[in-house]
């Protein structure tokens, strides 16, 4: 989808009567850490690029890491999407778990999907 009809969309979602969109604090989070993934994983990036949208990223991940800890809405839902978040704290929490890990947000992401340097370096090329 691209700006413009993301655009025209919220605007007639914005029109629409009853229409609530405001977003929590976890669905918040989770948009501002796929931002950071896609920055992250962006080829035609320049690197000094890519290093000024990481750090901003990570000052919004901070705080949105924090706003969802204090939600105390959230400690009474059960539904899936915040029963996972919790059960993968070190994917749903990246800044703070790296930095728990003293590791790069980067390496530390790329460890909790299984992409580590042994695991690239023993990949076999092939088709499936």
């Amino acid at each position: 989808m691209n700006n413009k009809t993301f655009a025209i969309l919220a605007l007639a979602l914005a029109l629409v009567p009853g229409f609530d969109a405001a977003a929590g604090s976890l669905e918040n989070l989770e948009r501002e850490r796929a931002i950071l993934v896609e920055t992250m994983l962006a080829p035609d990036m320049p690197a000094q690029q890519r290093a000024e949208k990481i750090a901003q990223s990570r000052t919004r991940l901070v705080d949105l890491e924090r706003m969802v800890l204090r939600d105390g809405s959230l400690a009474g839902k059960a539904t899936p999407v915040v029963r996972s978040a919790f059960e993968n704290y070190d994917l749903t929490f990246l800044v703070h778990a790296a930095t728990e890990k003293n590791l790069a947000m980067a390496d530390h992401w790329l460890e909790q999907i299984g992409l580590t340097t042994n695991a690239l370096m023993s990949a076999r090329v092939g088709r499936r």
